[in-house]
């Protein structure tokens, strides 16, 4: 499991922050703290995969935190999270090596996505000695925010397909809806119908309507 700091003031924010970590499967919250006296000492105590840092806390700034870690040459990867939308700072935290910068407010279909990106590459590297460069070129691409997703129609993210498609496959009966799909990934239905539309391009599923005495028509799914 991928060890998981988040250091958040806002008692609030750090609750949903640790909810939605609880959501991602494959990370474990080591710890929650409001401040950075009590993050630089639970990293003296074990050292975290990964680091969900606020930038504005009350005195200090999460910024001197991350210069911080890199002046100590600690492998620990961080994702700022902060309402910090100045391209100044966001280009100051990627030049000291973030992995990706969250903007308050965002969604948890976002937060997901990056955990998912880096955890592809955590275990990628982890489990390789060397790597050639068409994969690296390929894990540079998913952690880039500005690159398009090969083979999908805009708008679409190869991480929520994933998501998506192996709750499918894990599925132990035939049939199944977007209200579930939905319900179960925490992803907004809307957004689940856009994704079962483009599987139904690809012939990986197929679509029943079915009518009822009342109301609209419901849409279920099922694996080809």
């Amino acid at each position: 499991m991928i060890q998981v700091i988040i250091v958040e003031d806002d008692p609030m924010v750090r609750e949903i922050n640790s909810k939605f970590l609880e959501r991602v499967e494959g990370f474990v919250l080591h710890k929650a703290v409001s401040n950075l006296e009590d993050a630089k000492k639970v990293i003296s105590t074990k050292k975290p995969d990964l680091i969900l840092l606020d930038v504005y806390l009350p005195k200090e700034n999460g910024i001197d935190f991350l210069k911080w870690i890199r002046a100590q040459e600690m492998d620990i990867d961080i994702i700022l999270i902060t309402a910090d939308k100045s391209i100044d700072r966001i280009q100051e935290a990627f030049r000291y090596g973030i992995i990706d910068y969250l903007i308050k407010p965002f969604s948890f279909e976002r937060f997901k996505e990056a955990l998912l990106q880096f955890k592809e590459r955590y275990y990628k590297f982890k489990k390789n000695d060397v790597i050639e460069q068409k994969e690296l070129d390929k894990l540079k691409a998913s952690s880039n925010f500005s690159e398009k997703e090969d083979d999908f129609t805009k708008g679409l993210n190869k991480y929520t397909y994933r998501a998506i498609w192996d709750e499918i496959e894990k599925k132990s009966y035939n049939d199944f809806t977007a209200e579930e799909l939905a319900e179960k990934l925490g992803i907004a239905r809307v957004t689940v119908r856009r994704y079962l539309e483009f599987m139904e391009k690809e012939n990986k599923i197929d679509k029943l309507v079915e009518y009822g005495k009342v109301g609209r028509p419901q849409y279920k799914y099922y694996k080809i």
